[in-house]
């Protein structure tokens, strides 16, 4: 089995899009494989909105990611022959610099003065990681909902440093809601919220509890559970039980930090940035980017040349098809590396 590294990178001076300047960032990171010496055999798996590295993991799960059947050995994402990364994102709870991270300026937490960051800062931040590394190319970016933002943003962003992309049950436009307004419905009722400096007021654990709750159910992980857990009241308990567990290690301002940064994020108008295939892959059942974005985001890549495919899950397990269901498309994975080797 490919050799598995868990390990963080700090940078400083880290320049912002807004041109704020962070003393220090560090981003955690997870690593499987081995880097060429011309550094060029590397894929860069970017997770979802709330999980982390781990998502590469052997036998990992998140719920976005569950990736572990898709990465590995012999796997589409061949960790015999390719050097994959997953970083941690800029803001994200999981050991990157994130609002619960000590500001250097005061000493203390940065809660509600974290400053606001972009998609594209998050991707300059994974491009600052990878240098570190010595990744000189990237054969793909290929990741799920929230790393799909990514993947999109690094074809735009770094158009010359990977062969090509892989937005998996994504957009490159945000959901049509306010996700941070949606949030504050949540948080703000909670006695503890503090505008998002909790941490000395016991913090909002019971509320991000029950938000994941909510939002596990609304991405269909009950269904997921119908065949381990027959009975409903089961599969209700083991829902809450996943969210409970989440909700020790995630830190909420996380939510709000990259709700924020999901806000700005736009790619369509940058189509024309894009220089390498992407293969857009969407799930029959989903309810969060449903297959009827497929046609207009198909047409505005092809308006603008570039070369692009697009594969629909057929999947019962909506949100979370992409690791689910990962048999069901993980050959259309495997044929676009494979593609993407046979132009390089």
């Amino acid at each position: 089995m490919s050799n598995v590294t868990r390990a963080s990178f700090r940078c400083t001076d880290f320049r912002l899009t807004s041109g704020t300047i962070m003393p220090e960032v560090t981003l955690s990171y997870v690593t499987r494989g081995r880097l060429a010496a011309d550094g060029r055999n590397a894929i860069l798996v970017t997770h979802g909105y709330t999980s982390g590295p781990a998502m590469i993991e052997p036998g990992a799960g998140s719920s976005e990611g569950a990736w572990s059947t898709l990465v590995g050995p012999g796997a589409p994402i061949d960790t015999d022959r390719y050097f994959v990364v997953c970083s941690n994102m800029l803001g994200s709870s999981y050991g990157s610099t994130n609002a619960a991270s000590i500001d250097p300026a005061t000493g203390k937490p940065y809660g509600s003065r974290f400053p606001k960051i972009t998609v594209a800062d998050i991707v300059t931040a994974q491009k600052r990681l990878l240098d570190h590394l010595g990744v000189t190319h990237l054969r793909a970016v290929v990741g799920p909902s929230y790393g799909g933002f990514q993947a999109f943003q690094w074809a735009v962003t770094f158009p010359d440093f990977m062969d090509g992309v892989a937005p998996v049950v994504t957009s490159p436009l945000p959901p049509a809601s306010d996700r941070v307004d949606g949030l504050l419905k949540w948080f703000a009722p909670d006695p503890n919220w503090n505008n998002g400096d909790y941490y000395e007021t016991g913090g909002v654990k019971d509320t991000l509890t029950a938000l994941r709750v909510d939002t596990l159910t609304r991405y269909g992980l009950a269904d997921s559970l119908a065949e381990r857990f027959p009975d409903p009241a089961s599969r209700v308990a083991e829902v809450r039980r996943i969210a409970a567990a989440w909700a020790e290690v995630f830190d909420a301002n996380s939510l709000f930090i990259l709700g924020d940064a999901m806000a700005t994020y736009d790619i369509t108008r940058h189509y024309d940035r894009i220089k390498v295939p992407v293969l857009y892959v969407l799930s029959r059942t989903d309810a969060l980017f449903t297959p009827s974005l497929a046609p207009g985001v198909m047409a505005g890549l092809h308006a603008a040349g570039v070369d692009a495919e697009y594969v629909e899950i057929d999947s019962d397990h909506g949100h979370l098809a992409s690791g689910a269901d990962a048999a069901k498309w993980a050959p259309d994975l495997r044929r676009f590396i494979e593609k993407l080797e046979a132009r390089t």
